[in-house]
């Protein structure tokens, strides 16, 4: 089965279905199939999106192109065979271990043999999710080993995007657009370029260019000790602004430009992060401040690795948000006006070791 489409429905194989698709290592096409997939068999999903191609979260290098992967909806990791880690990542699904359940294709899949002699059980993928007992394995720290560099000037790339419907065609003319004006911004005319974006972007029904920069050489911290449930309000750009240093940290802790477009708007905490898998080492990390996620607030790939369908979670600090008393629901997500210099927009948002 292949070509698989954002919205597409699909079933999830049987366990013993799935363990005849992979080698020793309990993988396919490099990609591990993790122990906390196990629950999912069987289960009907919605396609998110084709995860045709992703960010690259180890080195920072850029995108890269994965084959026959998708995101199912909601279908996150709970890091149960993983020491507990609380990063909550979507997880890829090769198509080989899905099947439609539309009533035109239901006809001519056939259910795969039940599978007596794979090369790896259940116990066996548990196995592998630790390499030793100070570092694990998992899809994120494999990814680099799953797919392949993936040139920005691919056009192929995008028409991808749009046949799959991961995106509409308009997005991709506003990524094409914010690549050119951040080119632009370098050489000369910065208001005007700046001013042309922003208009453009409106236009697109977008918003305008994210550019800031930190001033700190020591960061404050907040202790607002939130809890699961609790109602926060994300504090306006300006002011988390004022809480970075000049690599855009918090203690460590970055403020990706993918977050500005959230500023101002009220959530709910789904939960506190307080260790995740470092992807680049496989070992775990313990923050020291903390940290929460909101709910339905994931990585939108707007600005850097545009169109990536990770939806990542980003970290947030205390500092940035305020609780909200009256929690009767949540408030409209609000677009702040950007008016700072253009700042440093690489991701760093797992560096944390304070």
């Amino acid at each position: 089965m292949a070509d698989l489409r954002a919205g597409d429905w699909v079933e999830v194989r049987s366990a013993q279905e799935i363990l005849a698709t992979l080698d020793e290592r309990g993988r396919l096409e490099a990609l591990p199939f993790m122990p906390e997939m196990l629950q999912f068999c069987g289960r009907r999903f919605r396609v998110f999106k084709r995860a045709d191609r992703t960010c690259d979260t180890i080195t920072y290098r850029g995108m890269r192109r994965m084959r026959h992967g998708v995101h199912l909806e909601g279908v996150r990791c709970d890091g149960a065979s993983h020491a507990g880690c609380q990063a909550q990542c979507l997880t890829f699904w090769k198509e080989a271990w899905l099947k439609r359940v539309d009533a035109r294709s239901a006809a001519r899949e056939a259910t795969a043999p039940l599978a007596s002699n794979a090369p790896i059980d259940e116990a066996g993928l548990a196995r592998n999710a630790r390499v030793d007992e100070q570092v694990f394995s998992c899809q994120a720290t494999e990814l680099n080993r799953a797919t392949t560099e993936l040139s920005r000037w691919d056009i192929r790339q995008y028409v991808r995007d749009v046949r799959s419907r991961n995106v509409q065609f308009r997005e991709v003319v506003r990524w094409i657009a914010f690549e050119v004006i951040t080119a632009l911004l370098r050489i000369r005319g910065y208001r005007v370029w700046m001013w042309t974006y922003n208009r453009f972007a409106r236009w697109l029904g977008g918003v305008a260019y994210p550019a800031y920069t930190g001033t700190l050489t020591t960061t404050p911290i907040e202790r607002l000790d939130l809890k699961p449930g609790e109602m926060v309000r994300i504090t306006d750009r300006e002011a988390i602004v004022s809480t970075l240093d000049t690599r855009n940290h918090n203690r460590g802790l970055s403020f990706d430009v993918e977050m500005v477009n959230f500023c101002g708007g009220t959530f709910r905490v789904l939960s506190r992060v307080e260790r995740i898998i470092d992807e680049k080492t496989g070992r775990m990390i313990h923050f020291g401040n903390p940290n929460v996620v909101l709910e339905g607030v994931t990585c939108q790939a707007y600005y850097k690795n545009k169109g990536c369908p990770r939806s990542i979670y980003p970290f947030w600090r205390e500092i940035w948000l305020k609780r909200v008393e009256d929690a009767e629901g949540r408030g409209p997500l609000q677009h702040a006006k950007v008016s700072l210099r253009e700042g440093d927009h690489r991701t760093a948002v797992r560096t944390d070791r304070t």
